[in-house]
Order: structure tokens, then sequence, then C-alpha cells
């Protein structure tokens, strides 16, 4: 039984991150809203997006807390912001800043910690 339960660490693991990548897309829905009219076609599209993502996030999130400690599920949250970096410079044209990818390096350097803190 142990053994199956390493199995699945894992592909819970690969969930947790996939669903915060897509968590992190809510973020750039919200921000092609607030660039729109408010009740524009557009704007209906983005913000109805925005709430989709975060409601079927919340799902799958709900789901992640059955198989991992919330200790380190929400040690994970974090990267949510490295995401939001890589999608502000994609989509966005954004600059990168070195303060911001050492941030990013503390955020993973923190995950780390936490995540084999308990073995």
């Amino acid at each position: 039984m142990k053994t199956e339960k390493r199995r699945k660490i894992p592909l819970i693991f690969l969930l947790l991150h996939a669903s915060l990548l897509f968590s992190s897309l809510s973020g750039v829905c919200s921000k092609l809203a607030a660039n729109e009219y408010v009740m524009s076609g557009h704007w209906v599209l983005f913000f109805g997006l925005t709430l989709l993502i975060m409601f079927l996030y919340a799902i799958v999130w709900q789901q992640i807390l059955k198989h991992l400690p919330l200790s380190v599920a929400y040690a994970n949250k974090p990267i949510g912001l490295v995401w939001a970096m890589v999608w502000g410079a994609l989509i966005f044209g954004e600059k990168i800043s070195w303060n911001m990818i050492v941030g990013a390096g503390i955020i993973f350097v923190g995950i780390c910690v936490v995540v084999t803190a308990d073995g």
C-alpha cells in the first residue's frame, strides 16, 4: 500500500502544478477584461473566463487537498507568481528584471525546503 501511495505523489504534484498554471491564466483574463469597456462583449468574455477558471481551479484544488498535506499544497501556491511573470512577458510584453528572477529563485528554494522537510 505504501508503494502505491508513493507512486501517486508525483502525479499529484504534477496535477498541483498544472492547476496552478491554469489558475494563473485567470490573471491574464482579468487583465484583458480590465482593458475593455464594462459589459462589452470582450469584457463579458474575459470576465466570464476568469470566473470559469477560478471555479474549475477550486474544484481541482479540493481534490488535491485529499492527497497532499495542506502545508505542502500551500507552499507550492507561490509558483503562480512565477507563471504571472511568464505570462506578463509573453502576452503583454512586460520586462523581466533580475530582481524578479532572484525572487522566483527564492520561491523555488522555499518550495523545496517545505516539500522536503517532512521527508
